[in-house]
């Protein structure tokens, strides 16, 4: 069995919240995560860009940077980057095998009783390469939560929650308070903790973990283009759609913050980290062959982030669009769609090749007792995209990334260009 088809393997133990094997698989690799500075991203929404603005940023200051981010679009080495670059498919490969044998050792030894998740492997993976490859500075996106999620194992320069909202209830609690709380877990004695604009019972709870672990709170500056920041005025960001000003000014705190504690960040780098980064497929227009439709992908896969893609059509004013949707059984299917309806001229769904997913048949029949428009099914994400443009030049995809990634990565093999 290669390395990937062994990590791979390691899916059908799900989800597992707990701190105790990645704290053995670390042990047993001589504790690589404590080889370099990091910074540690927890958030509903907004994590996986805000670590891509901040880690362009430092880039830009000069420093050599780790991105650690989850889950993948199509590639599970896309999840580990140097420099803004994903780690090769040999180096991933080379360095699972030698995690897999520390993992081996340590439960020859019996200091590792139950076989680690994907998660778990693939975060000491990410902590590894960076540490051969001689990083200064380590980026990571929590997977899930952040109390109990095994990237928690940092003892970073700054943490950071960049929004709060419904998702993962079944993990995380019913509550934005309950959700709170397990984001907030991410705060350590001392740790500067920048937060961006949380509802107000999950800032109340957040602060009060903060408080009790004597984390400071910082809180984002209510826009890029605050008067703080005058060097940020009339700035395009690279990554479209009202949601990513607020990202931003994470962001902007965040390096600010390294600026004061670690070394001075230049405005122009933080320029740079906010108009250069790139985060593919959120709210991202690819002109498809051979009809060159323009399909709009997107990787919004719970009610906010179905109500920030809603937000930016309607900021365009777009006419209502088809959209080919997929999503998992454990997602609030009502909440997405009742935030897509009105931008929505019918749905297109497919089936994600994932066990937890709803099936094209599935969705269609629940979408059809929500809505008033056309609701179909597809045999694939491709096929669902024909249809879809067949409908209208213009559509969108978005819902579980687990189907976006992959439609994404087969458009592009197959001559979809960037508009």
């Amino acid at each position: 069995m290669t390395p990937h088809q062994r990590l791979f393997a390691l899916e059908q133990f799900g989800i597992k919240l707990g701190l105790d094997n990645i704290r053995v698989i670390l042990a047993s690799l001589g504790h690589p995560e404590c080889a370099y500075r990091s910074i540690h991203i927890a958030g509903t929404n907004g994590k996986g860009s805000v670590a891509a603005m901040v880690e362009r940023g430092l880039r830009a200051a000069g420093w050599k940077t780790g991105r650690y981010t989850s889950p993948h679009l199509d590639r599970v080495e896309e999840r580990v980057a140097i420099d803004g670059t994903p780690i090769d498919r040999p180096t991933f490969a080379q360095v699972t095998s030698d995690v897999f044998d520390a993992v081996d050792a340590a439960r020859a030894r019996g200091d590792l009783t139950v076989t680690p998740t994907f998660f778990e492997v693939s975060t000491a993976v990410a902590f590894e390469i960076f540490k051969r490859a001689g990083i200064d500075v380590a980026i990571v996106e929590v997977g899930l939560g952040g109390r109990y999620d095994a990237t928690n194992v940092l003892t970073p320069a700054i943490t950071a929650i960049t929004s709060i909202a419904f998702d993962h209830e079944r993990h995380l609690g019913s509550t934005l308070s309950a959700i709170a709380f397990e984001k907030a877990g991410i705060a350590k004695r001392g740790v500067p903790l920048v937060i961006g604009r949380l509802p107000p019972e999950a800032a109340q709870r957040v602060r009060g973990v903060a408080h009790e672990v004597e984390a400071p709170v910082f809180e984002a500056p209510a826009s890029p283009t605050d008067p703080t920041y005058p060097s940020l005025r009339g700035l395009t960001l690279a990554l479209p759609g009202r949601h990513q000003l607020e990202n931003a000014t994470v962001a902007v705190a965040i390096l600010e913050r390294w600026s004061v504690m670690v070394r001075h960040v230049p405005a122009e780098a933080v320029v740079t980290g906010l108009t250069e980064c790139e985060w593919p497929a959120r709210l991202e227009w690819l002109r498809v062959p051979p009809m060159n439709g323009e399909l709009l992908i997107d990787a919004a896969h719970n009610p906010a982030g179905a109500a920030a893609l809603a937000s930016y059509l309607q900021d365009m004013r777009s006419e209502a669009l088809p959209i080919v949707f997929a999503a998992m059984r454990d997602k609030d299917l009502r909440g997405m769609i009742a935030a897509l309806e009105p931008v929505a001229a019918a749905f297109v769904t497919t089936t994600v090749p994932h066990a937890r997913a709803r099936s094209a048949e599935q969705l269609a029949a629940e979408i059809r007792s929500m809505v008033r428009v056309p609701v179909e099914p597809a045999e694939s994400a491709t096929a669902a995209v024909d249809r879809a443009l067949e409908w209208s030049r213009r559509a969108v995809a978005c819902g579980s990334i687990y189907m976006i990634g992959p439609l994404r990565a087969r458009l592009l093999e197959a001559g979809a260009t960037r508009v």
